[in-house]
């Protein structure tokens, strides 16, 4: 039976992180900020099962790097306390397969983050095959039709 689990937080420059940082961490890879000039590099961490990034069809295409999108969101935040993202951590059920999980987890992300104009980072993580979970990143900021960057939202778009 699936336990369910889910964790939401700010990340924040205000309390000490970065967007880039969290994205670095989630997606087990190098990438350099380009607001400090902090290389984050987690190419040793394991357990990295699928990874995408999903954008509105109106964004830059480059976004689809997640190094560019996510300094594209720190270049964009000015204030040294700003609001950079948010990210959920949610357990995946075991019984589910690997495209399962990716199946419903692209299903979620569209319909309620993506559909509303953010930006959404996606990353599925398992060591042992007992702890398998999702870890979602989105801008608190969602683009316009023509994708400029719109007014911070306080909640996520959640249906």
């Amino acid at each position: 039976m699936a336990i369910y689990h889910l964790e939401s937080k700010i990340i924040s420059r205000g309390a000490g992180r970065s967007a880039v940082a969290a994205a670095s961490y989630m997606s087990c890879s190098k990438i350099l900020n380009d607001y400090d000039g902090v290389q984050h590099d987690f190419t040793r961490k394991q357990g990295l099962v699928w990874q995408q990034v999903f954008l509105p069809e109106y964004a830059p295409a480059e976004w689809k790097d997640r190094s560019v999108l996510w300094n594209a969101v720190e270049e964009n935040e000015k204030t040294k306390d700003s609001r950079l993202a948010r990210e959920f951590v949610a357990a995946l059920p075991i019984e589910l397969k690997k495209d399962e999980w990716i199946t419903l987890l692209t299903e979620f992300i569209q319909r309620n983050f993506v559909s509303e104009g953010m930006c959404a980072d996606v990353c599925i993580h398992d060591t042992d095959g007992h702890n398998p979970h999702a870890h979602i990143m989105l801008t608190v900021r969602p683009l316009d039709k023509e994708g400029e960057w719109q007014y911070k939202t306080r909640t996520p778009p959640v249906a």
